[in-house]
């Protein structure tokens, strides 16, 4: 599968990121399919700040590549895919994750009070 993501340059506290279309499995760093664009987070001017190539993009998107996270926030502000859609999507996922962090956290707290109990009952019959 072939992923859209961003490959970090530049030094260290500078932080500069290539755009590039990978095979999923490929290091952050490793080898690309085709450079797409670039990205400078620290840059003041926003029309220099990122530079893309958005009919490459497309093609990639069109064949079935999976953009990242951060790479969707990027595609969704410059208009390359639908920014509404990715919100709804991104929104269901946190729902999702807090309701099983919730669930997880009371079993945790069921299997401490049961285990406390469990610790009580023993004490009364060793008395």
């Amino acid at each position: 599968m072939v992923r859209i993501r961003l490959k970090r340059m530049g030094r260290r506290h500078r932080p500069f990121y290539r755009i590039n279309a990978v095979e999923k499995k490929t290091q952050r760093d490793g080898k690309i399919i085709e450079q797409l664009g670039w990205y400078d987070p620290l840059e003041k001017d926003e029309s220099k700040a990122i530079e893309l190539k958005p009919e490459r993009i497309k093609y990639w998107l069109s064949v079935g590549a999976q953009p990242s996270d951060t790479m969707m926030d990027i595609l969704a502000k410059n208009g390359l895919v639908d920014a509404e859609a990715w919100k709804a999507k991104r929104k269901s996922r946190i729902v999702r994750k807090v309701a099983a962090q919730e669930k997880a956290a009371a079993a945790t707290a069921a299997a401490a009070a049961a285990t406390e109990q469990a610790d009580g009952a023993a004490d009364e019959k060793s008395e």
